[in-house]
C-alpha cells in the first residue's frame, strides 16, 4: 500500500530508520536526524507484521547543509512488543569523514586529570557549551540504539535532554560514560527519563552495554 510522505506510519518507521542509521554509523562528530520521506510503501504480512519500504533523507545534526538520500525497510512485529523492529538502511553515497572531530574528542577526554561530569545539556534555555557539544552528539548516536529496541508501530523517540553524564574510568583503550536522558515520545508528548551505559572508540564505534527505562522520580 503506497502510503504519502507526510503519513503519519510512514514518518514514524522513517525517524526510526535514521536513529538505527545514526547508531551505526553515527559518532561524537557526526549524528544523523530525519529531514525528509520522498516516499513510503506498506506492506501487510499475514503473521509477521507491518513491513514500511521508504526513500528518505538524513541530514546531519550539527551540519545540517549536509544531507544524504537513503533508501529503508523496516519490519514491525505483529503483537510483540518484547523484538525490535528489523530495520535496514542503505546510503546512497559516502558520508562525510569525520576522523579530525573524532580523534580530537577522544585526545580532549583521555588527557582529562579526572573524569568528566556534566548536566542539563542543554540547559533550561537551550544552551550547549561548544565542549560538551561532542558529549550531547554521542548521547544523540547512543539513544538511537535506545529507541530502535524499545519502539513500535505506534512510538516516535527524540532525545530531549542529557539530565547527567559522568565518564566512567576505564583501563583499556575506550571511553565510558553512563548517561541519563530525558527521551520525548513525540506521539503521547510524554518525556520519559532512560539510563544508558555508552561505550565509544574512535576505530570501534559507539556500543550501549546497557540501558534501562526508568521511574521519573529516579531522574529528578
Amino acid at each position: 500500500m503506497e502510503l504519502p510522505p507526510s503519513h503519519h506510519a510512514a514518518t514514524r518507521a522513517a525517524a526510526l530508520a535514521a536513529c538505527y542509521l545514526s547508531y551505526r554509523r553515527g559518532s561524537p562528530g557526526r549524528c544523523l536526524a530525519l529531514q525528509a520521506v520522498r516516499s513510503g510503501r506498506r506492506q501487510d504480512i499475514d503473521g509477521i507484521g507491518h513491513k514500511y519500504y521508504l526513500e528518505l533523507v538524513l541530514e546531519d545534526v550539527v551540519d545540517k547543509d549536509s544531507t544524504v538520500n537513503c533508501t529503508a525497510e523496516v519490519l514491525h512485529h505483529l503483537g510483540n512488543k518484547n523484538i525490535a523492529p528489523d530495520v535496514q538502511v542503505t546510503v546512497e553515497g559516502e558520508l562525510k569523514n569525520t576522523d579530525e572531530a573524532d580523534n580530537m574528542f577522544y585526545n580532549r577526554i583521555k588527557s582529562l586529570d579526572k573524569e568528566l561530569v556534566a548536566e542539563n545539556i542543554p540547559d533550561n534555555h537551550g544552551n550547549i557549551s561548544p565542549e560538551m557539544e561532542p558529549i550531547r552528539l554521542l548521547a544523540w548516536v547512543a539513544s538511537g540504539y535506545v529507541i530502535w529496541q524499545n519502539s513500535t508501530e505506534n512510538t516516535k523517540f527524540q532525545l530531549a535532554q542529557i539530565k547527567h553524564v559522568k565518564q566512567v574510568k576505564r583501563n583499556d583503550e575506550y571511553l565510558e560514560f553512563d548517561y541519563m536522558i530525558l527521551l520525548h515520545e513525540m506521539v503521547s508528548q510524554e518525556i520519559i527519563p532512560w539510563q544508558m551505559t555508552v561505550l565509544w572508540h574512535p576505530q570501534h564505534g559507539v556500543q550501549v552495554t546497557r540501558e534501562s527505562r526508568q521511574l521519573k522520580h529516579e531522574s529528578e
